[in-house]
């Protein structure tokens, strides 16, 4: 079987993301940040208007919340950079063009809720938090999938999901209902965004299931959050993987094996030579997570010793 181009794609998905779109806005809730922000907190900063400086003792969230807030918007604040690529990819016609603004938009309300919710509780510093802003949007993003349709659908299904889990749990160990509260509503439009790009990514497997399953081993082999260009990021994703907020044996199984057990990966049928090896791959790499995850356990758990052990 000739694999489909990309255009070819894009057209015959179009109904799917039609259909996935009418879906998404009958399930999706309408929400406004201003009503997650507990504004009486606020008070005047430093500056022209001659506040208060910011102090790290202004908020009780613990230090590693803080770090996972920060990764957590930064993320959100290249927006620009990926509405830059997937209407690139996809369009602005139709279905797909809808989709886009559609998406775009609802993401966008993620950054302004977090950063409200942040600055008006003083819970981060709020002048490096706009020198990271302004150093990681300067740069910008692109992954390495960025001219593949197939493989930005593939790599969105899975990376949407990490981030639901990442704010819940990141809402989880601040402590603070306000931002579980409003974390979890952030989070449960993620899970949407998910679900739609997973249903086109489960059509493309009907329509070429060798194109696609290539796509997905390829995605899944240099897999890499959004916010792998923020400063210090290496370390942040140390520090918020020892709190399990996001780590190896999250990502492998709430992620990665749920979303594959939807497409249903290992039965898929009609594969040629190359889409059989790619599954293969597929299979080693869920190995090779599992590997990396249980040794990743092993140290967190003897280094959470050794901490105990000094403070008795």
């Amino acid at each position: 079987m000739t694999a489909l181009s990309q255009t070819a794609l894009l057209v015959e998905l179009e109904p799917v993301v039609e259909k996935n779109l009418d879906r998404h806005l009958s399930m999706a809730k309408e929400w406004f940040p201003h009503e997650y922000v507990p504004w009486s907190e606020g008070r005047t900063f430093d500056g022209p208007l001659g506040g208060e400086a910011w102090s790290a003792s202004d908020s009780t969230i613990p230090e590693v919340a803080r770090t996972a807030l920060i990764v957590n918007l930064l993320t959100e604040d290249n927006l620009p950079s990926y509405h830059h690529q997937i209407a690139t990819l996809f369009g602005p016609d139709g279905a797909w063009g809808t989709w886009v603004g559609r998406w775009t938009a609802e993401e966008g309300r993620h950054g302004t809720a977090i950063r409200d919710y942040l600055t008006v509780t003083r819970a981060v510093d709020p002048v490096a938090l706009e020198r990271a802003r302004m150093v990681h949007m300067t740069a910008g993003y692109s992954n390495s999938h960025d001219d593949s349709m197939l493989r930005s659908l593939a790599y969105v299904s899975f990376q949407e999901l990490a981030t639901r889990i990442s704010h819940r749990n990141t809402g989880r160990v601040t402590g603070d209902p306000a931002c579980e509260a409003l974390l979890a509503r952030v989070a449960a439009d993620e899970n949407l965004h998910m679900v739609f790009y997973r249903n086109l990514l489960a059509a493309a497997l009907e329509l070429d299931p060798s194109q696609t399953m290539r796509a997905i081993a390829e995605v899944l082999a240099d897999f890499q959050m959004p916010g792998v260009g923020i400063e210090g990021f290496a370390r942040k994703s140390v520090t918020i993987a020892l709190a399990g907020i996001y780590d190896l044996r999250q990502h492998r199984d709430e992620v990665v094996v749920p979303v594959l057990r939807q497409w249903d990966v290992f039965n898929v049928s009609g594969l040629d030579a190359d889409g059989e090896a790619a599954r293969d791959e597929i299979a080693a790499h869920l190995d090779t997570l599992e590997t990396h995850a249980a040794r990743f356990e092993e140290k967190r758990d003897a280094r959470a010793a050794r901490l105990a052990a000094a403070r008795a």
